[in-house]
C-alpha cells in the first residue's frame, strides 16, 4: 500500500472536498460532496457527540444514499452548516425525489470550538453561511490545517486542525481520511515533538522525526486546553471513503474499524467529553471491497490524517494555544 497522488481524501475520484471558515471567529465548516449521491453510515464512539440526520445511516434504514456530509465546528450551532450545504444542493438541483419535491439529504457532525479566543458575539447565526461557502468552494484540492472546521480546533497540548490521508490498496481500490482533530487527549507525546501517530507515518508527511522512544507514554494528562479553555471543548469528527463497492452494512464496519485510527494518534480517545464520530462512504466505482482491507487501511489513513492536521496549524492572532510548527521551530 501507498499513499494516492495527492495524499487526501480526493485520491477517491468523484469526491470534492470544500472549506469555509472565519478567522475572526475561529471556526468554520467543511463539506464533502459526490458527482452523485454516494453509500454512507457512521458510527459514534465518544460520550458527547452532536449530529444531524446520522439516524438514517444505520444499516437498517431505508435511505440509499445521501448528496452530501458536513463536518463544522460552532457545537450546536454548527449543525446549521448543513442547511447552507442543503442551500447550494437544492440551486443545483440536487436531491432525493418524492414526488415534485426535491431533497437533498446532508448528514453532519460537529465539534466544540466556543472557547477557542474567537469572537462569539454574533447576532445571527453565522453557520448556514458558512456551510454554502464551504460547499460553493468544494473542488478535487483543497488546504489542510487551520482551515474549515478545523479552523478552531485544539488537542489537549497543541492547535488541532484539518487533516488528510489515503492509500492505495493492492485490489486497486483507494481508501482516504479526512478529520477535523480536536481532541480532549494529545496527539503529540509529552515534549509536543513526536506523534502518538508516528509509527504509521508515510515518509515525512508531518515531519518525519519517527516515535518517541521514551517509556510509559500515555500516564501523563497534562492539558493546556483544560486550563485555557474547558474539559469539554473537544471532539474528533471524521470520515472515511473509498471507492471500492460497499452495502451500507459493510460502510458500519468500516467506520468502526476506522475508530481505531482516532485511538491510535489520540490519548486518550472516546472520552465522555469527545464526541468522536466516523462517517464511512464509498462512491461505488470499482468492485466489491474486501471489507477486512478497508478498515485496516481507513484506520491507518486516519491515525495520518490526524497528525497532519496537527502538524499543518498555523498560528492566528488571539490563539489561545500554540501550534506545532512554532513549538518545534527548529524540527
Amino acid at each position: 500500500m501507498q499513499p494516492g497522488p495527492t495524499n487526501s481524501l480526493c485520491d477517491v475520484g468523484g469526491l470534492r472536498v470544500g472549506h469555509a471558515q472565519d478567522h475572526a471567529l475561529k471556526s468554520g465548516a467543511t463539506v464533502v460532496v459526490g458527482d452523485a449521491p454516494f453509500v454512507a453510515s457512521v458510527v459514534v464512539m465518544g460520550g458527547a457527540p452532536g449530529t444531524r440526520e446520522t439516524d438514517l445511516l444505520a444499516p437498517d434504514k431505508s435511505v440509499a444514499a445521501v448528496d452530501a456530509l458536513v463536518l463544522s465546528g460552532g457545537s450546536a450551532y454548527g449543525l446549521d452548516a448543513c442547511s447552507g450545504v442543503v442551500d447550494g444542493l437544492r440551486a443545483d438541483g440536487r436531491g432525493f425525489r418524492v414526488g415534485d419535491a426535491q431533497i437533498p439529504l446532508v448528514p453532519g457532525a460537529i465539534l466544540f470550538d466556543l472557547l477557542n479566543g474567537g469572537a462569539k458575539d454574533w447576532d445571527e447565526n453565522p453557520y448556514r453561511a458558512l456551510g454554502r461557502a464551504a460547499y460553493d468552494a468544494a473542488a478535487p484540492k483543497f488546504e489542510i490545517g487551520t482551515v474549515g472546521a478545523g479552523t478552531g480546533a485544539l488537542t489537549a497540548m497543541l492547535k488541532g486542525g484539518i487533516g488528510t490521508a489515503s492509500l492505495e490498496l493492492p485490489d486497486g481500490s483507494t481508501v482516504a481520511a479526512l478529520v477535523a482533530a480536536n481532541p480532549v487527549g494529545a496527539v503529540t507525546t509529552p515534549g509536543d515533538r513526536h506523534f502518538y501517530a508516528a509509527p504509521f507515518e508515510m515518509g515525512e508527511e508531518f515531519g518525519g522525526l519517527g516515535p518517541d522512544t521514551a517509556g510509559g507514554l500515555g500516564l501523563s494528562m497534562e492539558s493546556r486546553k483544560m486550563n485555557a479553555a474547558s474539559a469539554r471543548a473537544n471532539t474528533t469528527i471524521a470520515i472515511v471513503a473509498t471507492n471500492a463497492t460497499l452495502t451500507k452494512a459493510e460502510c458500519h464496519r468500516v467506520a468502526t474499524a476506522a475508530h481505531d485510527g482516532i485511538g491510535r494518534a489520540c490519548v486518550p480517545a472516546h472520552t465522555p467529553m469527545d464526541g468522536d464520530l466516523v462517517f464511512a462512504l464509498t462512491t461505488g466505482a470499482k468492485p466489491a471491497a474486501d471489507v477486512f482491507l478497508t478498515g485496516h487501511a481507513a484506520a491507518l489513513c486516519l491515525s495520518r490524517a490526524i497528525a497532519r492536521a496537527v502538524y499543518a496549524a498555523t498560528p492566528a492572532d488571539g490563539d489561545i494555544m500554540p501550534c506545532w510548527r512554532t513549538a518545534n521551530a527548529d524540527a
